[in-house]
């Protein structure tokens, strides 16, 4: 459950499918964002059907961990999302977000439509302004969304005091909500 689980659903909710690193991370970060109804673990960008998580970190599936976000667009748009996504990880390391390294942990938009492919391009060059390096993030079509598997799901609200939550998710989020980024507990 997301923390905005208790908003009704929209009438008209749309799809956001993106990775910045862990999975695990991009999820605690959304679920503290009104507007987002439903965040999911998953994998995406492959060649593999139905991808494991240990052929994930293998390295050979092709795959990246993202969250996929259900979204009501009279709260939040598509491109706020995008904004926040941005601020969440960063965008100008290759496969790579802080320990966390491999293909897997690539910097990705996986657009849904035409219009989110646009808008995706013109975060990337607005996110851009803030960075001295080059962002690297791949903006692709969605082919497949692979959810994970069960016990990736809510993770940081699952684990608090595991390690990876503790140390990683719980600074990256506190840090986010310090800036006015997301919203606070």
């Amino acid at each position: 459950m997301t923390a905005s689980a208790e908003t009704k659903p929209a009438s008209k909710t749309e799809f956001a499918t993106i990775g910045g690193g862990c999975f695990w991370c991009m999820e605690a970060v959304f679920q503290h964002v009104p507007g987002v109804l439903h965040s999911v673990s998953g994998y995406s960008g492959g060649q593999t059907e139905n991808p494991t998580y240990e052929q994930i970190c293998a390295h050979g599936s092709g795959h990246a961990e993202v969250v996929q976000l259900e979204f009501d667009p009279a709260v939040i748009s598509y491109e706020q999302i995008l904004a926040i996504f941005f601020e969440a990880h960063d965008p100008t390391t290759l496969n790579r977000q802080g320990a966390d390294e491999g293909d897997q942990y690539r910097s990705v938009i996986f657009y849904h439509d035409a219009e989110q492919q646009k808008a995706a391009a013109r975060a990337k060059i607005a996110a851009q302004a803030h960075h001295e390096d080059p962002i690297v993030t791949e903006i692709v079509p969605l082919v497949k969304f692979w959810r994970a598997e069960d016990y990736h799901q809510d993770y940081f609200n699952q684990h608090p005091n595991q390690g990876y939550c503790a140390f990683v998710i719980k600074p990256k989020v506190k840090k986010l909500q310090d800036h006015g980024v997301i919203k606070q507990d």
